[in-house]
């Protein structure tokens, strides 16, 4: 003997109110076992710890202070080196119009050689 549809969602809604669950009876996707899990953001923001203060911290709170950043000082040794041997990034473009001088799509045909 099988139950009628109704009866067994009326027993499914006091079920749920019972054991505060959500209540679905088309068992749509809706996120809820995510949404129920405990958050995370807090326990990884202490996991790391804070950050302390920089040289360009100090450089921004004192300009008048003179400080050595030997990181970033041996960063810029190795920036100058390459830029001299030609190796250094290109230039950024500031506007589009320029990168449109550079390359203007079609390539040009280099003189086909003549037969001696």
């Amino acid at each position: 003997m099988s139950v009628a549809r109704s009866r067994v969602l009326d027993l499914m809604k006091v079920q749920c109110r019972i054991f505060s669950s959500t209540f679905n009876p088309d068992r749509t996707r809706t996120g809820n076992k995510v949404l129920r899990e405990r958050l995370k953001g807090p326990s990884l923001a202490a996991y790391y710890p804070r950050r302390v203060a920089t040289f360009k911290d100090l450089k921004n709170l004192y300009p008048d202070l003179e400080t050595w950043d030997d990181d970033e000082e041996d960063r810029l040794e190795h920036i100058s080196f390459l830029k001299a041997r030609g190796k250094g990034a290109p230039k950024k473009k500031r506007t589009g119009n320029e990168s449109k001088k550079i390359f203007s799509g079609k390539k040009k045909k280099a003189p086909a050689p003549q037969p001696s």
